[in-house]
């Protein structure tokens, strides 16, 4: 039972106190990571110098008068012997007796090869680093009960070094994201979670109430609004890495609260944008995977092949029996979406009607990278309208693995058509659209001193989690979940 495990490790706890040993120090012997220690081993272990490693006990092995022991630290594995004849009598018992897996440990004493040809450390001094009280799971690998693996995160990681490795590959990812940016002239900067208005994209906010100020805020669905009003001060170009937070449903690319990037970049526009953004997509995945190739779904994915473009009224059409989603009604549009199982709400307006039916019938089909241009302005209220078509926005999303991995546009930085536009889209909250945006008068206020043509671009981890072909809250630390009963 696992309260008899937990009282005899209590137990241990107070037999090791009793011996004048703190079971938890604030610090340990380490001279070097075990990684280094086998990579320089042989030079090591010739100058029969000792070394102190420390990690957690993986298993142990006691054969009476020795123990074999395995410790890993997070950069590698090895073998610990404790001998008898080596270690003090009286030590050698209370190791022997007391030491459990999942035990965090120092060891110190010179490297050697075990008769069976295994690199390992001869254990003339230990010391405790932290004593456990739970036991490792024994049977944590092919565990089917994803939640569990997700809630108790630290035992995941614990179990899995490969589910660490997929962690160490994210910030790479970020990484490379990052420094691409800093090497092309942008500007790293940070800006409020809390925000007055829920602006910046389509999607319904948490709400959040200020004791100081006495007042309700939202936590932000975006970065694009204070950016682009850092743009208006002079800043240039500029991105921010953080995290936002929408209050909608979950599922295999949507989480409530995840990492996003944007950038805007002053006087360029979205034909220039797509150029760089592949470059970025491009020197991310590689520093990240490794590989310009993924896998997902049993698809090859071919991030280094020419990424073409898909128009989006020509595939919309296309997948939809001919119907122009400029020029198909409001009446027609919710038909369709209902004959698609859709089950449109009431009160959704044409706009919204236009996306969910692409979300149906046109973005599961795209799995190679793409860039998808000429959406409508309808369903782009942040976007500048074709010069030459002003039905359409200069907007591109990057779409791979059936789903949207960035969107970027040329920004509308006229404030008297985006006061317009926002008011529409407060017309339709009202009418019981819940992701339909707020007029922010401080954004407007802003535009009104002038923003320069500007090109921005959003993406969120999601782009990761299809790199390594896994549900998205699988690659985040602990995502939330309901709570316990």
């Amino acid at each position: 039972m696992l309260e008899d495990i937990i009282a005899e490790r209590r137990k241990k706890l107070e037999t090791i106190r009793a011996a004048g040993i703190d079971p938890y120090p604030a610090r340990v012997k380490r001279s070097s990571e075990i990684a280094h220690a086998l990579a320089e081993f042989d030079r090591i272990a010739n100058e029969m110098a000792p070394v102190s490693l420390a990690g957690r006990l993986r298993s142990m092995r006691d054969q009476g008068k020795i123990v074999f022991a395995d410790i890993e630290d997070g950069t590698g594995k090895i073998q610990a012997v404790l001998k008898d004849d080596v270690l003090k009598e009286n030590e050698f018992a209370l190791w022997r007796a007391n030491l459990d897996i999942g035990d965090f440990v120092s060891v110190t004493g010179p490297l050697f090869v075990t008769k069976r040809g295994e690199k390992s450390i001869e254990v003339r001094e230990l010391q405790f680093g932290g004593k456990t009280l739970l036991p490792l799971p024994d049977k944590w690998d092919g565990l089917e009960d994803v939640e569990l693996r997700l809630r108790e995160r630290y035992v995941d990681l614990i179990m899995h070094p490969d589910v660490r490795a997929m962690f160490v590959k994210k910030g790479m990812f970020w990484a490379g994201i990052r420094d691409f940016l800093a090497q092309h002239g942008f500007v790293e900067v940070e800006t409020s979670v809390l925000e007055p208005e829920a602006g910046g994209a389509e999607a319904e906010p948490f709400r959040t109430h200020h004791n100081a100020l006495d007042a309700d805020f939202y936590l932000r669905i975006s970065l694009e609004l204070q950016l682009k009003k850092l743009v208006v001060g002079g800043m240039g170009s500029v991105f921010e890495i953080g995290r936002v937070f929408r209050n909608e449903g979950i599922d295999r690319d949507h989480l409530q609260d995840f990492t996003f990037m944007e950038c805007y970049w002053a006087y360029h526009d979205y034909k220039e944008l797509m150029k760089l953004m592949q470059k970025m997509f491009r020197c991310a995945i590689e520093r990240s995977m490794g590989t310009l190739r993924t896998t997902w779904q049993g698809y090859e994915i071919a991030w280094d092949e020419e990424w073409p473009e898909v128009d989006y009224v020509h595939a919309f059409k296309e997948a939809n029996g001919g119907m122009n989603p400029l020029t198909a009604s409001r009446d027609e549009l919710f038909g369709t979406a209902r004959e698609l199982g859709l089950a449109p709400e009431q009160n959704l307006e044409k706009g919204r009607l236009i996306d969910l039916i692409y979300k149906k019938t046109v973005r599961p089909t795209l799995i190679q990278p793409c860039f998808l241009i000429n959406t409508p302005v309808i369903i782009s209220p942040l976007a500048k309208a074709s010069r030459e078509h002003p039905e359409i926005a200069e907007r591109f999303q990057i779409v791979a693995c059936g789903t949207e991995l960035g969107n970027g546009f040329s920004e509308l930085n006229d404030p008297v058509d985006q006061r317009a536009r926002l008011e529409a889209q407060m017309a339709l909250r009202k009418k019981g659209d819940k992701e339909a945006m707020s007029v922010d008068e401080d954004f407007l206020r802003a535009l009104e001193y002038g923003m320069p043509p500007t090109a921005g671009f959003g993406m969120s981890e999601r782009v990761f989690s299809v790199l390594v072909d896994k549900p998205m809250r699988e690659t985040v630390f602990f995502p939330l979940m309901r709570r316990k009963k």
